[in-house]
């Protein structure tokens, strides 16, 4: 009996070794989380995949950066930190963000004198007021309570979001929800106007042609939208969801966004730029469709004490659209609202 203990033991050695090495091939998607004083640190795998930004004196809260499975980074670094090469144009697209050009008035999108004529002269900030939970696992959480908060220290709104981190062999995936909360005792007037809402500002290498500064600049990136518009004629388009894709030392990188069958106005309207910035904004019908005769067509009132829920998906993939099966993601996304 006593040989037959260290077949035993030998046994059941190798069956936790199997059972620890079948756990461990989830571990390459759960998703860490580790808040620090201003961000909170998401890693996929035990790799960076983004951090959230909410207290180094920025206008409103973003992830930077956006890293794919390899490390390719996704998104521009411009104004986090400077890179050669890079356009420095519209320093307030910080990676990826939540962010409207009218809200009671009051300019949340730009910074300074940007869009001066087109958006309202005061600009506003998001700023943190409490960051409600942070949860790692198979899919990270962050839940955060914001203020909007005007030049002069008046209170616009409140907002309450969830960011959830997750990736599968498909890619990887952020989960944006945005709860906007109407004063008690006003309304929100969220206007009608092409600076919006729910965005991202890609990687230099992602863009299209275009020009900076005056010069044209290359570009190998693509656009392209569920309804098949393609590049520059999809600005202004509606469409379930909106896809930007470019090659790079031999793959092809993508990035779409998905909007929610359940959002406001959907299919929303996607503000595609060939400089590589692309966002829904379901508030800008008159910007985008240009009937010269209703400018505030696209405005929409959330009455005082109301609230108002859009919620996206981001879809960081390789390959093109058809290769990443985008069509069949955002029907799988569809299906469990």
């Amino acid at each position: 009996m006593n040989r037959m203990v260290p077949r035993v033991m030998s046994f059941l050695a190798c069956s936790a070794l199997l059972a620890l090495g079948a756990s461990g091939a989830g571990s390459a998607t759960d998703v860490k989380l580790t808040t620090l004083a201003d961000r909170v640190r998401v890693e996929v795998g035990g790799q960076l995949f983004t951090e959230y930004v909410f207290g180094d004196g920025a206008s409103r809260p973003y992830c930077y950066p956006i890293l794919a499975a390899d490390g390719t980074p996704l998104t521009r670094d411009f104004p986090m930190k400077q890179t050669p090469g890079e356009d420095t144009d519209h320093p307030w697209h910080r990676s990826l963000w939540f962010a409207h050009s009218m809200v009671n008035g009051v300019d949340f999108w730009n910074e300074g004198a940007g869009d001066a004529g087109k958006s309202p002269k005061d600009k506003g900030r998001t700023v943190q007021e409490t960051l409600v939970e942070t949860k790692g696992g198979p899919s990270g959480v962050i839940h955060a309570r914001n203020r909007w908060v005007a030049p002069d220290g008046r209170l616009i709104c409140t907002d309450d979001r969830t960011l959830r981190f997750h990736a599968s062999a498909a890619g990887r995936f952020i989960d944006y929800t945005v709860t906007w909360q109407a004063l008690p005792d006003a309304p929100l007037l969220i206007g009608d106007n092409k600076d919006g809402t729910m965005a991202i500002r890609l990687a230099q290498w992602m863009t299209m042609p275009h020009k900076y500064q005056k010069q044209d600049l290359p570009g190998v990136g693509h656009i392209v939208t569920s309804t098949g518009e393609r590049d520059a004629a999809a600005w202004g388009k509606r469409a379930d969801w909106c896809d930007y894709y470019a090659p790079r030392d031999g793959k092809t990188y993508g990035v779409a966004i998905f909007d929610s069958p359940q959002n406001f106005r959907h299919p929303t309207w996607w503000m595609a730029r060939d400089y590589g910035l692309f966002g829904a904004n379901p508030f800008g019908r008159h910007d985008y469709e240009g009937p010269k005769d209703q400018p505030h067509i696209g405005d929409y009132t959330i009455p005082a004490g109301g609230t108002l829920t859009l919620s996206y998906r981001f879809f960081f993939h390789l390959g093109d659209e058809t290769a990443a099966q985008v069509a069949k993601q955002y029907a799988e996304y569809a299906a469990e609202k």
